[in-house]
């Protein structure tokens, strides 16, 4: 019985904290200069509900920040990287990343937010890199573009493919098969 009702603060906590984490990535993707009473307002939250949780907007910066490498390591380790042809799995990968949108978009599009990249690349990261590494030894990925530059391709062709959803209009599923078919043309052997 104690177990349960320890359980429902912490799940409302929980939930508490998602929503002013999801709201801060859509209105900061939106205005990248908001106040944190705009997050608390979209989140559905009191200014002193957001002051508890984020008490300065760095702290709400810190979070949206932590909460993106988890979910990225997440969505690294759906799409099975180590798993089938190497082409085939990048491709994998570049859909994980994709279903997270405006998250890595806003990391991408608004760096000052986030500060000065770390010198350390991320377990996902390694990753690809271990996965393009073993597109070359099958010879399916063009062995003269680095893991480091397709690493680098496929950001820069997934946050154009998040653009082109937001500022033509395109269909996800429209915009995701040109990404795909971009990437497969320019990262093959």
């Amino acid at each position: 019985m104690v177990k349960e009702l320890d359980a429902a603060p912490s799940s409302t906590r929980a939930r508490t904290r998602r929503a002013i984490l999801d709201a801060g990535v859509s209105i900061l993707s939106q205005q990248s200069g908001a106040s944190l009473a705009e997050v608390a307002s979209a989140a559905g939250v009191g200014r002193t509900t957001m002051h508890r949780y984020f008490p300065e907007r760095a702290d709400l910066i810190a979070g949206i920040t932590a909460d993106l490498v988890e979910q990225i390591a997440s969505a690294t380790e759906r799409a099975r990287p180590q798993d089938g042809p190497a082409l085939a799995a990048l491709e994998r990968v570049c859909q994980a990343y994709f279903a997270l949108g405006d998250g890595p978009m806003l990391m991408l599009s608004e760096p000052q937010l986030f500060g000065p990249p770390e010198d350390h690349m991320s377990e996902s990261d390694r990753a690809v890199l271990e996965l393009v590494r073993r597109g070359h030894a099958e010879g399916t990925m063009d062995p003269d573009l680095t893991p480091e530059w397709i690493l680098s391709v496929l950001w820069s062709l997934l946050f154009s493919t998040w653009l082109h959803t937001r500022e033509d209009d395109v269909p996800e599923h429209d915009a995701l098969a040109l990404c795909l078919r971009t990437l497969r043309k320019a990262v093959a052997a």
